[in-house]
């Protein structure tokens, strides 16, 4: 059968960078960090006493008291996108055929603020279970995509993925496949993770995988300096509006860019820590150049997953260093999670965004934080170390591993 191509006509956005798309993307350019101190709770028992929130946001700003209580923050957050997601694509919900429009959303852990408020409620009482009629609707990750349905009734596909912090990724390769097979012709996908909450800092905490580098929150995210210690946690959420091409074009919708391929991939390796030969990390981008049916030498920017932590970073080096071979010295390579820090099961969403942008703007934002080489790194790539660069960019991969060793990767070209 002949696939069907598949084009983004929407974004939305709200990170640590800021609560709307345009926010986000000017303070990516700009290098800014959204690390700081934590206010969410009082993290002075913590080893880590710092984070990438989301700022001055009030959900009260967005639903009403009513609305607000149903939904923990990682669904108010995937509410809040996918309208800002919809409005810029200039969808007339109206016209469109609704059983050929689904969502298919990405969260890694879903509610965690409502389970630990709930555990703590019955475990502080009298142990009496007196839980919270919406606790379960709540937690559960994959309410992120019914509560949007609902509000826009779209009846097609709807789930959610669920692969640690691949989870938005993933879910932007499903979203994009239903539209290749005919079975969709409007997709709203991304990711939301609402984590900074004491269970997501102490367990992380726990497993040694955060900066300690309490002195310095805006620094501590250091991808690719010798220096790194971690990454830093973040939160908020990404949407994209995936559509048929032909169906776009007959609605004169304004297009940012075609998603041509999507890969996937396992380490089959360890529970958290990555294959020190970047085996995964190789396969996958293997995989997303078979599917774009592009060469290495077609992608002028990579967007890495590049977490800050010293094995993560060497290892996906690696495989980028063995899939481009000499093209890899031509390519400019960024981490924006030096800015926005780690959003888990998000963190695809707004790098796709990120990707998406770089190629509509042909600029690709920096590394942030680099102050020490690390000797290990051949100095002839190109990490965009602490400032922005202007280039063509015909073509973006976007990379994303998960605990797991779950591994994808999403590949976005300039439309024809």
């Amino acid at each position: 059968m002949q696939l069907k191509r598949v084009v983004v006509t929407g974004l939305g956005a709200l990170t640590p960078l800021g609560n709307n798309l345009n926010d986000y993307w000017n303070n990516l350019i700009k290098g800014v960090s959204g690390a700081g101190p934590i206010t969410r709770f009082d993290p002075e028992k913590f080893k880590t006493k710092f984070a990438c929130e989301v700022k001055n946001y009030d959900p009260l700003d967005h639903f009403d008291r009513k609305e607000m209580r149903k939904m923990d923050a990682f669904t108010q957050y995937a509410m809040i996108t996918s309208k800002e997601a919809i409005q810029d694509s200039g969808l007339d919900l109206e016209k469109i055929d609704r059983l050929k429009a689904g969502v298919i959303w990405g969260s890694g852990i879903g509610g965690l603020k409502t389970f630990q408020e709930e555990v703590e409620g019955f475990v502080q009482g009298d142990k009496n279970p007196r839980f919270n009629p919406f606790f379960i609707p709540k937690m559960i990750s994959d309410i992120s995509a019914g509560m949007i349905s609902m509000k826009y009734g779209f009846h097609g596909p709807n789930f959610v993925t669920v692969s640690a912090c691949a989870s938005a990724t993933n879910a932007m390769i499903d979203a994009m496949t239903y539209i290749k097979l005919g079975k969709a012709k409007v997709m709203i996908t991304g990711g939301s993770e609402a984590s900074v909450v004491e269970a997501g800092m102490g367990g992380f905490n726990a497993m040694r995988a955060l900066s300690e580098r309490n002195d310095s929150p805006q620094t501590a995210s250091r991808p690719f300096d010798k220096d790194r210690d971690g990454f830093v946690l973040g939160e908020g959420s990404g949407a994209i509006i995936l559509e048929e091409y032909e169906h776009a074009k007959a609605r004169g919708a304004k297009i940012y860019a075609e998603l041509v391929g999507g890969g996937m991939s396992a380490d089959a390796y360890h529970i958290t820590a990555p294959h020190p030969e970047g085996l995964g990390a190789y396969n996958v981008m293997l995989n997303v150049l078979e599917d774009a049916e592009m060469q290495p030498e077609d992608i002028d920017y990579i967007n890495v997953h590049g977490t800050s932590t010293p094995l993560g970073d060497m290892s996906e080096v690696i495989a980028i260093e063995r899939v481009f071979g000499e093209h890899a010295y031509k390519l400019n390579i960024s981490s924006t999670k030096s800015m926005t820090g780690h959003l888990l099961g998000a963190a695809g969403a707004i790098e796709a965004i990120a990707s998406i942008k770089a190629i509509e703007d042909q600029i690709v934002p920096p590394t942030i934080n680099h102050f020490t080489d690390d000797e290990r790194f051949d100095p002839r790539l190109n990490f965009t170390f602490n400032k922005a660069q202007k280039r063509e960019i015909r073509a973006a991969l976007s990379n994303t591993f998960g605990f797991g060793g779950h591994n994808t990767s999403v590949v976005f070209r300039k439309i024809d």
